[in-house]
């Protein structure tokens, strides 16, 4: 089953994804960088009820895909990462090429910082 990968957040949806950036820009796993939400999985089955948020977020040198179990209500979400959650062997179906613009403006501010760029792509895992 393929994943539907969307670059724009829906309004219903953009107080939990707030509540899940900030969570996890405040984590260990942050590193101390800024990061940003460049994307989202599955925004329909976050619409209709699901608690799970699956975001791409990019900040430093890196964009990750990161899935955030968010309850309860405004201003007061509970925040859990669910990426350890997630049932032995769910393997979600690779892409054959990153989202459109997931990365774009990384590379922009990258390709200005380097005379050149290498780009791996592994069995279309991005």
């Amino acid at each position: 089953m393929f994943q539907k990968v969307s670059e724009t957040i829906p309004d219903q949806l953009s107080p939990r994804v707030e509540a899940a950036l900030a969570w996890f820009n405040d984590s260990p796993d942050a590193a101390g960088e800024n990061f940003k939400v460049t994307g989202i999985l599955d925004a329909d089955a976050a619409v209709t009820g699901s608690d799970e948020l699956k975001l791409i977020l990019c900040g430093g040198d890196r964009c990750e895909q990161r899935s955030f179990r968010v309850t309860g209500s405004s201003p007061n979400f509970s925040v859990e990462s669910s990426d350890d959650i997630a049932p032995k062997g769910d393997k979600s179906q690779a892409e054959l090429a990153p989202p459109p613009g997931v990365r774009l403006t990384w590379l922009d501010s990258v390709m200005a910082q380097h005379a050149f760029v290498v780009l791996l792509f592994y069995r279309g895992f991005w």
